[in-house]
């Protein structure tokens, strides 16, 4: 029986500040915990990111490592990050005999093969003024409750000139709405695409990791159909600041997460994302098609990935 939107959401979303630091050691046992920041060219960020959660791990014990999954910067993001108390893994040198591609769900996926925590937070490494609560208010549940599974993150995310709210503009145009067609017991998850959520290994490396911006949707409703509605939580973390991108940029996002849903929804394969077709003015003023290819090929999960339990336990 599906939980009405209501009954979920009041069951199932609590604040950071609800998870005060005491109570989660008081919890966290042997639970070990690993905080993983994907990056592409942050080098203005992700050193800040990295030393918020450093302390965190230093002052309470919370964390148990801290790794940067580099996704082939051409900046200092790799050094930064190191000297900012990170291990840092290029995604070309992690499980390098199965090639290496392009995109957030790349390095995520990645992540598991070089990390030991039973939960596995992820961070974006684009936060501006990043707070310890990002990752504790991810960990509340996770800690007291061994039903849950995957913790969204939600929070204000503030987009200048257009109000509190409005930096979620795929989330509310495409991601919100298609949700709510197609997967409608998860309506009440407030925003789907958040980069800050956590996970328990045994759930994330027994689900398939998409490739692009997909992989944050595909992640929620494979979790639903994996291990069902009541192993999803979600905690407000009040207000997170990061870079935004520009309406093009979001367009692209936009057609990835339109394809990973419609697959969900068919059960099977729809084979290869079609290309996206843009205009931008040329250097006359002129406009012109640009067209992308969207690559959204997903990695399998990890647990079937031959040597990975070998791997797990040399890294633990």
């Amino acid at each position: 029986m599906q939980l009405p939107v209501q009954t979920w959401f009041d069951r199932s979303t609590s604040r950071a500040r609800d998870w005060p630091i005491d109570r989660l050691r008081a919890r966290k046992a042997g639970t070990r915990v690993s905080v993983v920041l994907p990056a592409l060219d942050e080098e203005a960020t992700v050193g800040q990111v990295v030393r918020m959660v450093r302390r965190l791990a230093d002052d309470t014990g919370l964390v148990d490592e801290v790794v940067v999954v580099d996704s082939g910067s051409t900046d200092g993001t790799a050094r930064v990050a190191a000297q900012a108390g990170a291990v840092v893994h290029h995604r070309d040198d992690v499980l390098p005999e199965l090639g290496s591609r392009p995109g957030k769900g790349e390095v995520l996926w990645k992540s598991l093969a070089v990390t030991s925590g039973d939960v596995v937070v992820f961070v974006d490494s684009d936060l501006v003024d990043p707070q310890p609560q990002l990752v504790t208010g991810l960990l509340g549940p996770l800690l007291t409750d061994p039903g849950v599974e995957l913790v969204k993150g939600c929070y204000d995310r503030p987009l200048k000139g257009a109000g509190s709210t409005s930096g979620g503009r795929v989330t509310e145009l495409v991601a919100r709405p298609l949700i709510s067609r197609f997967f409608p017991e998860l309506a009440g998850v407030v925003q789907p695409l958040a980069g800050e959520y956590a996970g328990r290994r045994r759930l994330l490396e027994a689900v398939p990791f998409c490739g692009g911006y997909g992989v944050e949707i595909a992640l929620l409703i494979d979790t639903l159909q994996h291990s069902g509605l009541s192993a999803i939580a979600q905690v407000d973390l009040g207000r997170r600041q990061h870079s935004h991108q520009d309406t093009a940029a979001l367009g692209r996002m936009a057609a990835q997460i339109t394809h990973v849903v419609h697959q969900r929804a068919a059960g099977s394969p729809l084979g290869q994302a079609p290309p996206i077709t843009q205009f931008a003015r040329d250097e006359y003023g002129h406009y012109g098609p640009v067209t992308h290819v969207l690559d959204l090929d997903e990695r399998p999960p990890m647990v079937s990935v031959d040597g990975y339990r070998e791997r797990a336990r040399m890294v633990s």
